[in-house]
Order: C-alpha cells, then structure tokens, then sequence
C-alpha cells in the first residue's frame, strides 16, 4: 500500500503516524506533506524518518490512499487533485462531509457506507460528532432515537497546536493572581484576548465553540446537528446543542439528554454499551469518567447513565473521549483499513 498523509506535522497528523505504525498498517511507500514552511523537516514515521513535501499533482503519482487533515480550504483545492491522481482520500476536514455520494463515517457505526462511495473520498465527522455517536448509536439500534439535547465541553486542543499553547501560556501568568482573577468581573482589565479565543481560557469556560451563524448557532452546533442525521440515516432527528470551549488540552465531553421513540431503560443501556466496540463503559454505567481519563486511549468513556423522571423514553447519560485519537486520526485510520481490505 503507497499511503500519503497531507498534514502530517499537525497535532491530528502526529497522532495518525503514531497510530499506523500501533495498527502495524500495510505500508510500502509512505509521503508526508506539509506547509511550505515544513518542506524537508524530517520527521519519524512507521517506515523511519521521511522528510516533508509539499503537495502536488505529481506527488500524489502512484498513490494508493491519503489520508487527510488540513483546514477545509486545504482539503478543497488537494483532494480533488488526490482523486485525480487515483487515490482513495480520507478525509479529516468539514470539507466534503454533506456533499452527496460522499460517505461520512464512523468505523464502529456505519463502516458499510465506506463501499457506497460514489467519489473517492471517505469522510470523517467532527470529533465531537465522532465522540458521541461512537455512544449512541448502539442505544439508536435498538430503539430510534428522535431527539437529544447536548451540552459539549470541548478541548483547547480542537483549535490545534495554538489552542494548546495558549491555555498553556495563561495558566502560567494566571499563577499567584488566583484572588484577583476570582473577582475578575470588577476588573475587566483582567478579561482580555488571546491569539485564539476573544477571552481568556484557562480558568475560564467559553460558551460559544466555533463560528458563529446569523441564527445564533455556531458551526460545531450545525455539525452536530447534520453530521449525526447523515451518518445515523435519521434525516428527521431533532437535536439541540450548546457547543462550550473550557480548559482541558485533550478530550471533548458532552451531557446528553437522548430521546428514544419507544421505551428503553438506563439498564438496558448499560448493558448494550458494555458489549459496544469501541465503548467503555464506567462503573456498570454508574461512574463519572473524566476527560484525562479518556485522552491517549481509544475507546469513547460513558458514565453517569441514568431514566430521565421528567420525561418518558429518555435517558441522561455522559460520554467523554480523546478528540485527537478517535475524534479524527484513530478513526480515519480505522477507515483507511476498511478501503485496504474492499
């Protein structure tokens, strides 16, 4: 297999060689492209140390598979070139998630979609989509669900390597201010922006994760929204989110309100997720697992399961998971192995 990885000095791009050379992925030739800026940097990879190209037509030559994580006007000028050269993309981008004939998948919910591409080019969700339903859909198989209520706590991390480094930098000015920034609302000289966020985020929650459209969502918000009734195939599910930035660097987490169109009780719930592929299950459903908990390791975390006793057919339950692993490089990884074995 001749593999490309387009964005592979990136946060997401270092976790996806890491995880190949884990998976021991089937590997003849590998290329890795970067920025202009990165050109010749070399870096380790599950074949040695292979320096940085940028990406062209010709670089693409002999290509059997890329896989993809760059910013979305990245991926629409390279992936269309990708194609041409006649490589099957994985791609990590918002770019062509909703396009028709592309599948958008995740590896433990719907991979079958994979061979129903109708371009090629495979999808990956949003890491928060990717977290949450790696949970729900095996409540979904069992009884529809026709509406969730969501609340996300999403890592600085989602913003890459500047997120990372900014929190970073302010829980380090913010030591020893621990009194005045208790009381930082009487002094707004202290509430200032960063080079990422408009606010400060260590010591801080951002409610508003994403850009932000005229109806007052945000973009993280719609992808929710879209993403989960493309991959689900339940175009009539209703879902309404509240998409948060707060101060952790690895692992988005959500509160989840989940109604189902028939009954379906907590334990039941448990007992399905207990045996669900990449879900682990905190306590028989009754442990509160953290973020730190879940970031390095694969599996989705879900806790806190519970009936909802103000409304019938609903559960309350929490899941946590490592956005850079199964929210992005573990999972395009996962479907480049589904293309290897068609």
């Amino acid at each position: 297999m001749n593999l490309g990885v387009l964005g592979a000095t990136g946060v997401v791009g270092e976790e996806v060689l890491a995880i190949l050379a884990a998976r021991s992925f089937p590997i003849d030739e590998l290329r890795v492209f970067a920025s202009e800026r990165s050109v010749g940097r070399k870096i380790n990879t599950p074949v040695g140390e292979v320096a940085c190209i940028l990406p062209t037509a010709a670089a693409f030559a002999g290509l059997d598979l890329i896989i993809v994580d760059v910013e979305d006007d990245l991926a629409r000028e390279w992936i269309p070139v990708a194609e041409a050269a006649g490589a099957v993309v994985i791609d990590n981008s918002a770019a062509f998630r909703m396009e028709p004939g592309v599948p958008l998948v995740v590896a433990e919910v719907n991979p079958k979609d994979v061979g129903a591409r109708k371009r090629n080019i495979v999808s990956c969700p949003n890491c928060t989509t990717m977290v949450l339903l790696t949970a729900l859909a095996p409540l979904h198989r069992i009884t529809p669900i026709t509406r969730m209520v969501v609340s996300t706590y999403q890592a600085v991390s989602g913003a890459g390597r500047a997120g990372i480094a900014e929190l970073a930098r302010q829980w380090e000015a913010g030591v020893g201010r621990e009194v005045d920034l208790g009381q930082a609302g009487k002094h707004p000289e202290l509430i200032t922006s960063g080079q990422v966020w408009d606010r400060p985020i260590a010591g801080n929650v951002i409610p508003r994760a994403g850009s932000l459209a005229s109806d007052g969502t945000t973009s993280e918000e719609a992808k929710l929204l879209h993403e989960s009734r493309k991959i689900l195939h339940a175009p009539e599910l209703r879902v309404a989110a509240t998409c948060v930035r707060v101060p952790v660097y690895v692992g988005h987490s959500m509160s989840v309100n989940v109604e189902f169109s028939g009954p379906l009780s907590a334990a039941a719930a448990v007992s399905a997720l207990s045996s669900a592929p990449g879900v682990l299950v905190s306590d028989n459903g009754t442990g509160a697992p953290t973020a730190l908990e879940g970031a390095g390791i694969d599996p989705v975390l879900v806790g806190r399961v519970r009936d909802d006793l103000s409304q019938a057919n609903t559960l309350n339950l929490w899941v946590t998971g490592d956005n850079l692993r199964k929210g992005a490089a573990l999972n395009a990884v996962q479907l480049a192995e589904i293309v290897v074995a068609e």
